[in-house]
């Protein structure tokens, strides 16, 4: 009896249903399809996966490229920000002529440059306890890569809510952390952070700065994850953190384990979306908080200090911004006193004096300001919108970054 010789795509039809792969497929995974941990199969199990990036920024970017061109069938992209200039030092997804436009037009465009195999999914909106269900639920897999503490909380309780894997990474300065939480054996977001930090305790990449090639390197890694969950090879990160130092070149892995008492995995008393930025404190949007939001901190805008000092009134505009930022960028007659100095130059202020305390866009100034009121000044202000308030309103000469 003679035996069957069966091509390729006739392989592809009668093993599963998986979808088939073209000839032009097949060539441009080829370095895919030789790997023995991978093979056709696994190809076809890209090509066959639904996976749903939050956020088309930093962490995004090397999201939708990598896992675009490995052939993954099916992106979803929620994001409902614009480019803008200053996202360009690490947002490799979008380019200098996408400034201004929304980020999921860029986003789609180069993700169809990139491999025109891949569908995807946009969603201009922001995730929401309102919709975050509805969208995950129809994806495999959720890569979070937002830049806020309410997000994070919203995705990790959607994804143990629907049983969904969550690819987390997060990105300071030159560090950034990735794993894989919400598996049904691992633990979950909540396990390592129960509670999140203070308002303000914790800078954005706005305030704090972050190194440009950072998010490259843990979107990478968070797309190597994402892969290696598909195809079910390798050890992913489940129960471990990853921690990369890039001023060293370090990587750690701290070992995590579920927590029994953990009110989303463990004990399950999280059975809706809450509002999670009432829960931490902050927006969803990246930025910090309105000082106003904060405990009720007393503002004062930036026309109004232009006209009160024009009209000749004893204000003291302290900066509490760092010295590098002072070099970037200052406030024509402000004193820069950073923050983490305030403490101990408290004894030297007049407390009859009226103060007005800026930073970069009105977050640390807030705590700033707090800090005073409780040391008895009755008569200081917050900058609202900061410097950067400051040169949109007042003064353009001065420079945004």
């Amino acid at each position: 009896m003679s035996e069957t010789v069966l091509t390729e795509p006739e392989i592809n039809r009668v093993t599963d249903d998986l979808p088939s792969l073209s000839n032009e497929e097949v060539l441009r995974y080829s370095r895919h399809l030789i790997l023995p941990d991978v093979g056709v199969d696994g190809q076809r199990r890209l090509k066959a996966a639904r996976l749903l990036i939050v956020g088309a920024g930093g962490l995004g970017s090397p999201l939708a490229l990598y896992l675009a061109a490995a052939g993954v069938g099916h992106l979803g992209i929620v994001d409902f920000d614009v480019v803008d200039l200053t996202n360009l030092q690490r947002q490799v997804l979008h380019g200098t002529k996408d400034v201004g436009h929304p980020k999921l037009e860029s986003a789609r465009a180069r993700i169809a440059d990139v491999n025109p195999h891949v569908t995807v999914t946009t969603y201009e909106t922001a995730l929401t306890s309102r919709n975050a269900l509805e969208i995950i639920r129809d994806y495999d897999i959720v890569v979070d890569g937002t830049d806020n503490f309410p997000t994070r909380y919203l995705v990790n309780d959607a994804c143990v809510l629907l049983g969904k894997p969550n690819v987390y990474g997060s990105i300071f300065r030159f560090e950034g952390q990735a794993s894989v939480f919400a598996t049904a054996d691992g633990p979950c977001y909540r396990c390592l952070f129960r509670e999140p930090p203070p308002p303000g305790l914790v800078p954005s990449c706005a305030e704090g700065g972050v190194l440009g090639v950072l998010p490259g390197l843990v979107g990478t890694i968070q797309a190597t994850e994402a892969l290696k969950l598909v195809l079910g090879v390798g050890e992913p990160l489940i129960g471990r953190l990853l921690l990369v130092d890039a001023l060293s070149m370090e990587f750690r892995t701290l070992t995590l384990r579920k927590d029994p008492t953990c009110p989303a995995c463990g004990t399950h008393e999280i059975t809706e979306l809450i509002d999670y930025e009432a829960f931490c404190g902050v927006p969803a949007t990246g930025g910090p908080a309105p000082a106003t939001s904060l405990d009720g901190v007393p503002e004062m805008s930036p026309r109004e200090l232009a006209r009160r000092r024009a009209a000749g009134d004893d204000i003291l505009l302290l900066d509490v911004r760092e010295p590098n930022e002072w070099q970037i960028a200052r406030i024509a007659g402000a004193q820069l006193l950073p923050l983490g100095q305030l403490e101990e130059a408290l004894p030297s202020l007049d407390r009859a004096r009226e103060i007005v305390v800026h930073c970069k866009s009105g977050s640390r100034s807030a705590r700033a300001v707090r800090r005073l009121r409780e040391a008895g000044f009755q008569h200081v202000w917050n900058l609202a919108g900061g410097i950067s308030k400051w040169s949109e309103e007042v003064d353009a000469s001065v420079p945004r970054y």
